[in-house]
């Protein structure tokens, strides 16, 4: 754990300008890029009233919402959360067995209700209930026994997200065992956590939907079923490498002209490859390391071991998040859903990221003084 830093006086001055940059930076991108990726199917689809703009526009409206959650949330002081955490647990609790009973269908899933991904809740509610029951008592990993309770309470909700959403209980079990593995002193618990994780994966595959035995069938030879499973991995593949270095331009993908199914969602790095080519995949990829950099930095320097394991924990889920989704996108990893922060079209993801950065500024505006 890290030291007390009880001694110092806390101070409040400015937020974190460069990580504010990225944020706006990757949310606008990602309004051009929903909109580049989307418009030849929205334009086209008596769905979407004919309009091209259809998912464009609502893209900015969630980002402008982002936006006021950032100049909000920016000003509450981060140590509030900690009086919250019962409350954000069971809110996200009831959120996730709710969505199992009465939840909406998209695509074959249930993951929605009352128009929210809980899901996508759950993932920052964990970051603040983790964080605050570690930083309350400094000692329960001294022992096995303390970092059991831990994987049981971080493990129940991740169950639950599991059972209809494979790729986010994943990246939930990736910031829950960051956030464990920051403020533990014993390296040796993680041999277990990590058996403990392989084997939940794999017995989720085995035994659960067949669908997933059928994703990594196409993820080792996509070709074996060129019009079924391995389409959309093939086609995300045409788009990555027709963009070359510098991409055939802004708006002139071909491969979003309906052959990349739902191009605006999880596969839109793929169209951003194709148009903007290798520099301006790059450059993205830049963001969202200089994004995760800042946050890193902002968690070193936080006054309390609570803001310590908030910063921390959002730089684990915007880091993990964007590894998957590239992974998926250039089939280095199997196809699994997740969209790539910031810049995806869904509007519970970019708030649920615009929330947790407000909190990851609210943190470095505080500071240490002697």
């Amino acid at each position: 754990m890290r030291e007390d830093k009880s001694e110092y006086k806390v101070k409040v001055g400015n937020m974190d300008y460069v990580l504010l940059f990225t944020i706006v930076a990757l949310s606008l991108i990602g309004v051009v890029m929903v909109f580049s990726s989307s418009y030849y199917t929205a334009g086209n689809s008596e769905d979407f009233g004919y309009n091209m703009y259809y998912f464009a526009e609502k893209a900015a409206v969630f980002v402008a919402m982002g936006y006021a959650v950032i100049a909000i949330g920016s000003r509450i002081p981060y140590q509030n959360y900690q009086n919250w955490s019962k409350i954000i647990y069971i809110v996200c609790m009831v959120l996730l067995v709710l969505v199992l009973i009465i939840g909406t269908a998209t695509n074959g899933a249930v993951r929605w209700i009352f128009g929210i991904q809980p899901s996508e809740v759950a993932k920052i509610g964990l970051v603040l209930v983790l964080s605050d029951f570690l930083a309350k008592r400094k000692h329960i990993l001294d022992t096995f026994k303390g970092f059991l309770v831990c994987l049981v309470i971080v493990g129940i909700p991740i169950f639950f997200v599991t059972l209809e959403n494979l790729s986010t209980g994943i990246v939930m079990a990736c910031v829950c065992a960051g956030i464990l593995f920051i403020a533990s002193p014993r390296i040796s618990y993680f041999v277990v956590l990590v058996i403990l994780a392989a084997a939940g994966v794999a017995a989720i595959i085995l035994f659960g939907d067949p669908f997933r035995m059928e994703r990594i069938s196409a993820w080792l030879d996509p070709e074996s079923d060129m019009l079924g499973t391995g389409y959309q991995i093939l086609q995300g593949l045409y788009a990555v490498g027709s963009g070359g270095l510098f991409g055939v331009g802004l708006g002139q993908s071909r491969q979003k002209l309906g052959f990349i199914p739902e191009s605006h969602n999880d596969i839109i790095f793929a169209v951003i490859c194709e148009e903007l080519g290798a520099v301006g995949a790059s450059i993205i990829v830049l963001l969202y390391m200089i994004m995760i950099w800042r946050c890193i930095k902002i968690a070193i320097d936080a006054t309390s071991m609570y803001g310590t394991l908030v910063a921390s924990g959002i730089a684990i889920m915007v880091g993990a998040q964007v590894f998957i989704n590239i992974s998926v996108v250039t089939n280095t990893i199997p196809n699994t859903g997740i969209p790539l922060p910031f810049i995806s079209y869904g509007g519970t993801s970019m708030l649920t990221f615009m929330i947790g950065m407000a909190i990851v500024l609210n943190i470095s505006r505080h500071y240490r003084e002697k």
